[in-house]
């Protein structure tokens, strides 16, 4: 056997609690590296559920949105009288009857909530820009109209300041009035000039 001196045991003594340190350094530093290899599958599978939720969620809105508006529009095809008062009251809200007047206002009110619903999914990023263009171009459509118009000049102060804006801008522009063009609305009396 040979002898080992206190010097040689004093460095194979350092040697060996480097190599542990050593070793403990290396194990962390694996250690953090699966951590990154780990998290970043991670952070992608949660980027993508979310995006998923957001597209649900856009999706969701846009249903909601439209079974209202098909609620509401039951109310021009499945009343005749109401069709003729709302038909009536987009050439001259101010010539309508003050019962005909209540009547258009109501309706025409929710109208324009339902709109100013969808501007704000659309600013919220739930609506998508083509489906906000469409809706657009049907208020448009609508408020080319002067009795719509007269109403708005009468009820506006019911809206958010913001929305009012988007309304008076497709004023501004100066529309001809054409969703019912093609319909005679000549031909649409008031109740008393049938009679």
């Amino acid at each position: 056997m040979s002898q080992i001196s206190d010097n040689q045991m004093l460095d194979s003594g350092s040697e060996c609690k480097m190599l542990i340190k050593m070793n403990w350094e290396m194990l962390a530093a694996l250690g953090q590296l699966a951590a990154v290899f780990v998290g970043i599958p991670s952070l992608i599978y949660l980027a993508v559920q979310i995006r998923e939720q957001t597209k649900e969620r856009r999706q969701a809105a846009v249903n909601v949105l439209t079974a209202q508006w098909g609620d509401l529009t039951c109310a021009l095809h499945d009343n005749a009288e109401f069709s003729a008062i709302f038909l009536r009251g987009v050439q001259s809200f101010a010539d309508l009857d003050p019962v005909s007047k209540l009547r258009f206002s109501a309706f025409f009110n929710r109208f324009l909530n339902h709109f100013e619903a969808m501007y704000f999914a659309h600013s919220d990023g739930l609506l998508t820009a083509s489906s906000w263009r469409k809706i657009e171009r049907t208020m448009s459509d609508l408020i080319a109209y002067p009795g719509i118009q007269q109403w708005w000049e009468e009820r506006k102060h019911w809206h958010t300041e913001e929305f009012g804006r988007v309304v008076d801008a497709i004023i501004a522009r100066g529309d001809k009035p054409k969703a019912y063009s093609t319909y005679n609305l000549r031909e649409i009396a008031a109740p008393e000039a049938r009679g």
